[in-house]
């Protein structure tokens, strides 16, 4: 049985997502814009796909009405996530998507209340962004609830970025770098603080990002003001510090569409099999109330490996009726635990 549509199934991360499914005796339905790619695909698994732009409604709805739920993993999602959410609305299908993007987050908190009366759950961020950092967060913030400041730093190690995190990256170039400060998101210079990190083997250096965390922590626990920080190799760094003087240049539909399409055409689709197995990340999550620490750190595989393992997790608990209605957060729905489960994740307290 068809129990959930994979949009963008023939993508690098959609791919894995795929694979684990049928992996896992599922049967996903493909979708996609590229009705080439997903016979292909379709033929090497043996399922059924549907070829279709987002913004044919008639079609898009005509799928979804063949299924329960959509895993939705076609970036940048700030292009793509309304016509997917709209359209699962309008169905009465629930949503799960992977991507890390504030503003879809947030755009989707705001239809909490259409989700719930038509009766079904938007889950965004259902992959390594933000699954780990939200229940490592969940996790310390339920060891102090007078918590009123957060900030969780991120290393991965031995791993890479897919053409689709790239594009999404050159999508949102415009944007400034952001934190939760008093309740509210705001904007602030790329790089706006850096931090030495011991994640247990020696410093290192992490530089404050837009990560989704910004949005969903709050959301999670009510914590008023989130920092996220994120380890970057040197040279990256610098480009995103000269960003701050020339990304103007950037900012243009034609600069980043040229960017995208030569992401398309050199970079690789995404980290390889060996790095997808060996690769791993880790995280620590820190909470204060001015007077009291608490500190928790979260080893987890490869993120895009981590990635496909969680979003199926909970596309089979959507289908088996285990979901709560409205906009939600993978803590507030499946609890701080809920990571654990996974081959290769631990916590410690620290």
């Amino acid at each position: 049985m068809k129990n959930f549509l994979v949009y963008g199934s023939y993508g690098y991360t959609g791919s894995l997502i795929v694979e684990q499914a049928v992996k896992e005796g599922l049967r996903p339905l493909l979708a996609g814009r590229d009705e080439k790619q997903l016979s292909t695909q379709a033929a090497k698994f043996g399922l059924e796909y549907r070829a279709f732009s987002l913004n044919n409604t008639a079609a898009l709805d005509s799928a979804l009405l063949e299924v329960d739920a959509v895993l939705h993993c076609a970036g940048p999602f700030v292009l793509t996530f309304r016509q997917m959410a709209e359209a699962c609305i309008r169905t009465k299908r629930h949503y799960l998507d992977i991507s890390g993007e504030i503003e879809g987050f947030e755009a989707l908190a705001a239809m909490d209340e259409e989700a719930k009366r038509a009766g079904i759950m938007l889950l965004p961020g259902g992959g390594f962004d933000v699954v780990p950092s939200d229940c490592l967060i969940a996790y310390v913030a339920n060891k102090l609830a007078s918590a009123t400041h957060l900030e969780l730093y991120i290393k991965s190690i031995g791993s890479g970025i897919s053409r689709g995190t790239a594009r999404s990256g050159i999508e949102n170039s415009h944007r400034q770098g952001r934190i939760r400060c008093e309740g509210k998101i705001v904007s602030v210079p790329n790089l706006w603080d850096s931090k030495d990190i011991d994640f247990g083997r020696g410093p290192t250096r992490l530089v404050s990002v837009g990560w989704g965390d910004v949005s969903t922590a709050y959301h999670s626990t009510g914590i008023p003001n989130v920092t996220v920080y994120m380890g970057f190799p040197a040279v990256m760094i610098n480009i995103m510090r000269g960003a701050r003087y020339v990304g103007f240049l950037l900012y243009t539909r034609t600069t980043k569409d040229f960017i995208k399409w030569l992401i398309g055409k050199f970079f690789a689709p995404g980290p390889s099999r060996k790095q997808n197995e060996n690769g791993f990340a880790l995280l620590i999550a820190e909470v204060s109330d001015g007077k009291q620490t608490v500190r928790a750190k979260l080893r987890t595989p490869e993120a895009y490996y981590l990635t496909a393992l969680t979003s199926v997790e909970i596309m089979k608990r959507i289908i088996a009726s285990d979901f709560q209605t409205g906009f939600q957060t993978p803590s507030k729905v499946y609890g701080a635990d809920f990571i654990l489960q996974f081959d290769g994740v631990q916590r410690e307290d620290l």
